[in-house]
């Protein structure tokens, strides 16, 4: 949470010399706290958090890390794999619920985005559509999962959303915009990580209950 805080700070004072390596802190200190918040009962879903974590922090450094390559594409490819991560902990391993009714206006979303980015997109049209339909359904997962998750895949959409914008219509937003890309990320991210160890904890419980029911059944 603090170096979240002085990331975003840094940027809305413009100071980007302390911003840029604060950046590069924000996903392994988030893991950090996943680990811990593990408290040594380790699951898949721990795993694949953690994966989804270190392909996000690979996204946010696609620049300085992978200098020699276009930032762009690099960037959409590693978080597009993160998503993919995000996509099966949500479907297959922590849903606890039907796509509510609700999560149907991220179609509307997807439909809306690409409408009004489609003249800027130019050859980055068809990857970026994929990864709006990646990004889109990881939001639609996120809500059948614990309210926490829930939250965080729409903060996450909230901010890729910002983000395309400032990558393919700059003059459409202010300034501003740039912290508000990394304060609903950071949000987004921590919330989704949150709610993870949460749900995992849940079921780990549930199946010990489970399995000592069981067990007195036999007995």
């Amino acid at each position: 949470m603090a170096m979240s805080l002085a990331h975003v700070a840094a940027l809305a004072a413009g100071a980007h010399d302390a911003a840029d390596p604060t950046k590069l802190m924000l996903m392994p200190f988030l893991a950090l706290a996943v680990v811990w918040g593990a408290d040594r009962s380790w699951t898949r879903a721990h795993t694949l958090l953690v994966i989804a974590i270190a392909l996000s922090w690979l996204g946010d450094g696609a620049g300085p890390l992978f200098a020699w390559l276009p930032t762009v594409p690099m960037m959409l490819l590693f978080f597009g794999l993160a998503h993919l991560c995000y996509l099966w902990l949500f479907w297959r391993v922590l849903p606890e619920r039907r796509v509510p009714l609700w999560a149907l206006g991220y179609a509307v979303w997807y439909v809306a985005l690409l409408a009004v980015l489609w003249p800027s997109l130019g050859a980055l049209l068809v990857p970026v559509a994929v990864y709006g339909l990646v990004l889109g359904a990881t939001a639609v997962g996120a809500a059948r999962c614990h309210p926490l998750i829930a939250w965080g895949g729409l903060f996450f959409l909230a901010s890729d959303s910002v983000l395309a914008f400032r990558l393919f219509m700059p003059e459409a937003l202010p300034d501003w915009s740039s912290p508000l890309v990394m304060a609903t990320y950071c949000l987004g991210q921590g919330l989704i990580a949150a709610g993870v160890v949460v749900s995992a904890r849940r079921l780990r419980t549930r199946a010990v209950d489970d399995a000592a029911m069981v067990e007195k059944a036999h007995a």
